[in-house]
């Protein structure tokens, strides 16, 4: 599977636990999602209230991957 193949979809982060974020997202189902790589790289700090574009998997839509965390006066759509 590659990059290509990834579902992105927007969403605000609801909790965390230990590494593991609940994600809400705009269809009105929630996800559990972790940060990528490249978010751990550049520390950049998420919390409950953030908005944030999650990467899904098209074989399983419950668990994603957080690839970017929009500015804090920006909600997801």
């Amino acid at each position: 599977m590659s990059k290509q193949d990834l579902i992105e979809i927007d969403g605000v982060v609801r909790a965390e636990s230990h590494g593991i974020y609940t994600v809400a997202l705009v269809n009105g189902h929630a996800a559990r999602a972790t940060l990528s790589g490249r978010i751990r790289q550049h520390r950049v700090t998420v919390v409950a209230g953030d908005a944030v574009k999650l990467a899904l998997s098209p074989y399983d839509l419950t668990h994603g991957r957080i690839v970017y965390r929009y500015t804090p006066g920006r909600r997801a759509a």
